[in-house]
């Protein structure tokens, strides 16, 4: 395990990330590599039926988020998920700083999880957010928004479990910006087995004639035509 926590750190971190400060700013998501293999994929998917390593189940359609299933994580987090999780804020940060600065939002996000976290705990924000998510047939994923308290994270990373065109058909990850004084964007993702989207989880932004403006973006998954799709959701800020 320590040799695959190395190996999937470095290719984490051997991403262009100055690419994916571009990306996130042209197009409201950037694509890595597809870095997770096939038979990873597969032993994480496994981890679903393990109910020791969740706090929690919530059946979409009981919330009228659609119709699915997923599991939030319990801490202590599996090492994996732990390292992926980590490394990506630590990359994501400098990202998210530069936007404050560009929106004035006036907010900085520490350069670690850790302590980002801290700060999550200061104000009450403990539990786990990371989650497992389960569709099958005519399943599907409301347009939506995870913030979970007042301190969170403006990035958010998903990494596709299950093969397309294979495990399952549909299910394509879609992200909506909301643009103002203009029809809103539709983006429908390319997303491959054991690749990772990153995106906006509320506030993107985008380059006018006026300069640089903020839009609203909220992310969903179509209804899945058939087989079964199991994602992994990285969310960075800890829920109430």
């Amino acid at each position: 395990m320590p040799d695959l926590l190395q190996c999937i750190h470095t290719q984490l971190s051997e991403i262009n990330w100055q690419l994916v400060a571009q990306q996130l700013t042209e197009q409201s998501f950037a694509l890595t590599p597809q870095i997770i293999e096939p038979k990873m994929c597969a032993n994480i998917e496994g981890w679903y039926e393990q109910d020791d390593r969740f706090r929690n189940t919530v059946n979409m359609k009981s919330y009228q988020f659609g119709s699915g299933e997923y599991k939030y994580f319990n801490y202590p987090l599996d090492p994996l998920l732990q390292n992926i999780r980590e490394t990506f804020y630590s990359h994501l940060a400098p990202i998210a700083n530069h936007w404050s600065k560009i929106l004035n939002l006036g907010i900085h996000w520490p350069d670690t999880l850790q302590d980002f976290l801290k700060i999550n705990a200061l104000n009450g924000q403990v539990r786990p957010t990371p989650l497992m998510l389960k569709y099958q047939q005519n399943d599907y994923n409301c347009l939506h928004q995870d913030k979970y308290g007042e301190h969170y994270f403006p990035f958010q990373v998903l990494l596709l479990l299950s093969k397309p065109n294979h495990d399952f058909t549909g299910g394509e990850f879609t992200l909506v910006e909301n643009r103002p004084r203009l029809q809103s964007k539709v983006n429908v993702v390319p997303l491959e087995q054991g690749q990772f989207v990153i995106f906006p989880n509320q506030i993107g932004i985008r380059t006018g004639a006026k300069g640089i403006y903020r839009t609203q973006v909220r992310h969903g998954v179509s209804e899945v035509r058939s087989g079964h799709r199991k994602a992994l959701g990285l969310i960075f800020h800890d829920a109430m």
